[in-house]
């Protein structure tokens, strides 16, 4: 059993929301340490995803992140020379993780758009249940179902 991490590094708030997931949202969008351009692109995108689904962005946001967050995932696990895929629940930090990862690779796969636009798209389609970032959702679901037979190899 591995010992808990004490001190895991909190992030603030963002300034125009006052929520650390959207802060979280834009240290993932930086490139280069260029947190403003970040700030800009996500806000913009933000903005556009509440104007489209007429909702405010912060309940917009938590929607997206609903709909895009695996609740069980597969972990490889190697036992008597053979690797099992076994399925197991995903913590909620890596929850979230695991979904802007996939909301802003699904957005740097478009291409021929800015990317504010890109982002802002693909908020739209998670928002709906569409989009690249639900079915990465879906298919990881679908792994650790299949994989269910090996459910009494987690450690």
């Amino acid at each position: 059993m591995r010992r808990k991490v004490k001190n895991r590094n909190m992030v603030g708030a963002d300034r125009k929301y006052s929520s650390t997931d959207i802060s979280k949202f834009v240290n993932y969008v930086m490139w280069g340490g260029k947190k403003t351009l970040a700030e800009t692109i996500v806000y913009q995108s933000l903005d556009h995803l509440e104007k489209t689904v007429s909702v405010p962005a912060l309940e917009a946001f938590q929607k997206v992140m609903e709909n895009t967050s695996p609740v069980m995932e597969v972990r490889s696990r190697r036992i008597g020379g053979a690797n099992y895929q076994v399925p197991r629940e995903v913590r909620p930090e890596r929850r979230l993780q695991l979904s802007l990862r996939w909301i802003i690779e699904a957005a740097r796969g478009k291409k021929g758009k800015p990317m504010n636009i890109k982002l802002g798209e693909e908020l739209v389609s998670a928002f709906k249940g569409e989009g690249i970032a639900v079915k990465k959702r879906d298919d990881t679901h679908k792994m650790a179902e299949a994989n269910k037979a090996f459910a009494h190899f987690t450690w």
